[in-house]
């Protein structure tokens, strides 16, 4: 079993105030709704995230505010997560509750979804703070990962422009 660190339990103003946070758009050839039923399903995740293995609801459905899950990703990093937004069709947020690694001080993903004459466009936010040598690094680290975020959007526009199989 993995060893989980607890995060701080951060609330969507943490996009205001974070040490780090990143911000990146793109625009998506589904109706808002379908862009977010993609987001809600715990199996497009992988497709589209490529750091991300598995991701996995830890409560029953229907999921909202408050639902939590689990998400695997490479390197062996775990995050126990919960819903802070759960709007279908415009805006999903959640937070790391804990971290696999000790480095994550607090952690927040919001994905706001407008609609556009073509389908919608998606601003995906990431906010984010690190502790120990890895806080020490965020400087050089935070472009690279930038990077790693935009190329995941596109990632997902290409998945959704080809359609999402069941």
């Amino acid at each position: 079993m993995t060893t989980l660190h607890p995060c701080r339990p951060v609330e969507l103003d943490y996009l205001d105030t974070a040490p780090a946070v990143f911000s990146n758009s793109v625009d998506i050839a589904l109706s808002p709704e379908e862009l977010f039923e993609v987001l809600a399903r715990a199996d497009t995740w992988p497709r589209w995230a490529s750091v991300i293995t598995d991701v996995e609801y830890t409560s029953p459905e229907p999921h909202g505010v408050g639902t939590t899950r689990v998400v695997t990703m490479r390197g062996g990093i775990v995050g126990d997560e919960e819903f802070l937004a759960w709007e279908p069709g415009r805006h999903l947020a959640f937070r790391f509750n804990a971290s696999s690694t000790s480095a994550l001080s607090a952690f927040l993903e919001d994905y706001r979804i407008e609609p556009t004459a073509t389908g919608c466009r998606l601003t995906w936010t990431l906010a984010q703070e690190l502790a120990g040598p890895s806080k020490v690094f965020a400087p050089l680290t935070g472009p690279l990962c930038d990077l790693a975020f935009r190329r995941f959007l596109k990632n997902l526009q290409r998945l959704t422009s080809a359609g999402v199989p069941a």
